[in-house]
Order: structure tokens, then C-alpha cells, then sequence
């Protein structure tokens, strides 16, 4: 079974209510909260590394959307070490494997090797039958809108916008209402029933999950997580 100090180092314990044991590691319980700008978004959190965290999306544009952020709250792209930089690609390669292996069934269909993730080539791990837009909306100029780093991580099938609609729409999507992170997490936080005080953004595609939803998806991705090898 592949450790992921080989490709990330040795990662940090997730924070959960329960224990959970991937394969030979402990994921054991913590009372440090992840947070995501203002936002605590510990039980969406699904994969931890030394400088990075990945977690699933209160509003997802597509089916497996999920956002790959560094620990530290930085706000733009070039506050980053080298060493944060190296951590999050590397956890956003690995977060494309996990999606390659839940939605295009590829992903080297079985465990991960050292090659495949310490050294990954252009013809392993993710490659297969989608493709993913990896987009970092750097600055508020660009469209960001929680003050802290984040990577959109979406996999990709034809199609997926809709009949008719090109697939560069997400883009369009991601820039408007429907991909507006901080406006979703913002709404739920302070409006978590109807009839709360604070107005609702009016969105007629707005999808927002409830956190049970998004705490099912967060444990699929950690039992793919232990499937593929992956020690936390």
C-alpha cells in the first residue's frame, strides 16, 4: 500500500468527530477546525496533506467540483512558499486521480503506485475517458470571492453543460452566480433556514447542499482515497 509521504510528505491527521482507519494510517480525532477563508468547512474536508486540504463544494457546477486549498489562508496565488506551491499541485494531481477513478472509472484501475504519484506521467493516473478544468480565480479582479487560495478541481465529460451549450461555459458559469463560492458558504452561514433575517441571493440554478449531503460525498472520496492505496 502506497504511503502518501511519497508523494506529499507525511500528512497531517484529519479533523473529525471519529476515527477513521485508512488502511494502515489513523485519521484520528482533532479539535483544530479547517477553515477556508472565515469559514469552518471541517466535515466537507476529505483529504489533508503538510500544507494543503481538499474538500467537496457547497455548490458544485458539476457533479465532483470540488475545491483543493493551502492550509495557510493566503490570498493570492504568488503569497505562496515554494515548498506550499509544490504541496498543493501535487494534492490537486492526486485529487484528479480520485476523480478519474469515481467518475471515468480510470484512475490505473487499482492501487496507486509510487511511479504513478511520486512521478506521475502523461499516460497514468487521470488520464482516461474526461478531462478536468483546473482553473484559480487569483484576486478579486479575477472573479475570487473567499479571500484564500483556492483551486477548482471539476472533471469534465462531453456534454456536460447541457445540449447544445460549448464546454468552455463553465467558464462563464464559474464568473457568475453559480460558481460564486463565498456567496454560498456566506448564505448558508448566516441564512441556514428560511425566514432568517438575511437576504437570499436569488439564483435559479443555485443548488446549495446541506452539510449531510456534502459530509456523504467528503466519506465516498475517503473510502476511494484507502481503495487507491493512499495513506493519510
Amino acid at each position: 500500500m502506497l504511503n502518501a509521504r511519497l508523494l506529499l510528505g507525511r500528512a497531517r491527521p484529519l479533523a473529525t468527530r471519529q476515527s477513521c482507519v485508512f488502511g494502515r494510517a489513523t485519521m484520528t480525532t482533532s479539535d483544530a477546525p479547517i477553515r477556508f477563508g472565515p469559514f469552518e468547512v471541517t466535515e466537507q474536508v476529505f483529504l489533508t496533506t503538510p500544507h494543503s486540504f481538499a474538500l467537496v463544494n457547497l455548490k458544485p457546477l458539476i457533479p465532483g467540483h470540488v475545491l483543493v486549498c493551502p492550509r495557510a489562508a493566503h490570498e493570492r496565488l504568488l503569497d505562496l512558499s515554494p515548498d506550499e506551491t509544490a504541496d498543493l499541485l501535487a494534492t490537486v494531481q492526486l485529487t484528479q486521480r480520485l476523480l478519474a477513478r469515481t467518475y471515468f472509472g480510470t484512475g490505473n484501475g487499482g492501487a496507486a503506485t509510487s511511479r504513478d504519484t511520486a512521478s506521475p506521467s502523461p499516460s497514468s493516473g487521470a488520464r482516461g475517458a474526461g478531462s478536468f478544468t483546473v482553473a484559480v480565480q487569483d484576486g478579486p479582479e479575477a472573479g475570487q470571492t473567499v479571500p484564500h487560495v483556492h483551486v477548482h478541481v471539476i472533471p469534465r465529460t462531453r456534454g456536460d453543460m447541457g445540449e447544445g451549450r460549448p464546454s468552455d461555459d463553465v467558464y462563464v458559469r464559474l464568473a457568475a452566480e453559480a460558481g460564486n463560492v463565498g456567496g454560498a458558504l456566506w448564505d448558508r452561514q448566516r441564512r441556514p433556514a428560511p425566514g432568517g433575517d438575511m437576504p437570499r441571493v436569488e439564483d435559479d440554478d443555485r443548488a446549495v447542499r446541506t452539510a449531510a449531503q456534502m459530509s456523504e460525498e467528503a466519506g465516498r472520496y475517503r473510502m476511494t482515497l484507502r481503495d487507491m492505496g493512499v495513506e493519510q
